[in-house]
């Protein structure tokens, strides 16, 4: 068996063309990657590993039902163990739901291109039992208009205040769930705790982590799609749905509020994707325009180049005063 952290060289070239073989990409994120080989040093079976999430699985056609699948997974989980991540994700194809079932795996969501599945049983159900015991109980009535955002807060930013403030005049209490991802400028506690200073006067924001269970518009899985345009939006679907289906209904969300959004190709695919499939379920989008500052959208992404250079004066109207406090005592 050979191992990569992640595989270089000729190697590398050797594992990119096995995966195209099998109508699957090489994902650039990937940490680790495990192969076998038959005698002539030929690939018969890989996975790989980006941070808790399993992926590019595949075992040549002439070599399924040898439980080539089942070595590879261990292997995968050993690695994941050793590592300290306990919560294992996996994003394939709907037709593998049996094998990796078998394998140990439970389904969270399907849909028709994407099948969305972790290695606990009552995972998902541990979530919801979190979010809702930080829900206060009048939200949990029948009768409330209850408002949903969901958001990176890559800092937090004057204009995600602005958002939140707009969301709280159009619905009775607003749960703000902040997206756990790992792979941004700012860690995920960092910007939990960001977002908790510059909402904590105002009254009903219900807030929330979001775990593993809603992913970041920048960071869909797209390895097992050749079209890529096709691939985003059935994994912006897959997001929505999993909302739609499994965590709207149990929190009583009518309304999703997002901002406009002018120059981020991913994100506004996502945002159309969510116009288009939410009022299927009940769920309308409230789509409020960006706040501006200098005639500019207030945008995340510019307070980010300005802190890599050092001009934290250019960010004093682009945050709250909390923000730029938090932001002042890192740098």
């Amino acid at each position: 068996m050979l191992e990569g952290r992640p595989f270089k060289g000729s190697e590398l070239e050797q594992l990119k063309q096995f995966l195209k073989k099998m109508d699957l990409e090489y994902d650039e994120g990937i940490e680790y990657s495990v192969c076998m080989v038959n005698e002539d040093y030929e690939i018969i079976a890989t996975g790989s590993v980006e941070e808790n999430v399993l992926k590019c699985i595949a075992i040549d056609p002439s070599c399924q039902g040898q439980g080539l699948s089942g070595t590879i997974l261990s292997q995968l989980i050993q690695y994941e163990f050793e590592h300290g991540r306990s919560h294992i994700l996996m994003y394939t194809k709907p037709k593998n739901q049996a094998m990796f079932e078998d394998l140990g795996f439970h389904t969270i969501i399907k849909t028709a291109d994407v099948l969305f599945m972790e290695n606990k049983r009552d995972g998902f159900s541990k979530f919801m039992t979190q979010v809702k015991a930080e829900t206060p109980e009048e939200a949990s009535g029948a009768f409330p208009c209850i408002g949903a955002i969901v958001a990176n807060c890559n800092p937090f930013t004057l204009g995600h205040r602005y958002l939140i403030e707009q969301a709280l005049t159009q619905c009775d209490w607003l749960h703000l769930f902040v997206l756990s991802d790992k792979r941004t400028f700012y860690s995920a506690q960092d910007r939990f705790e960001m977002v908790k200073a510059g909402t904590t006067d105002l009254d009903r924001v219900i807030l929330h982590r979001t775990s593993d269970y809603m992913i970041s518009a920048a960071t869909f899985p797209t390895y097992f799609m050749k079209e890529k345009a096709q691939a985003k939006k059935a994994n912006c679907r897959l997001d929505l749905e999993l909302f739609a289906n499994r965590i709207a209904p149990e929190l009583g969300i009518r309304k999703r509020f997002v901002g406009t959004e002018p120059n981020c190709l991913v994100t506004d695919c996502y945002n159309d994707t969510m116009k288009e499939l939410l009022p299927e379920y009940g769920i309308e989008v409230v789509e409020i325009l960006r706040k501006e500052t200098e005639g500019q959208p207030i945008s995340a992404s510019r307070v980010r180049e300005a802190v890599k250079e050092g001009r934290f004066s250019d960010i004093q109207d682009m945050v709250p005063e909390s923000t730029y406090r938090y932001l002042l005592e890192r740098r």
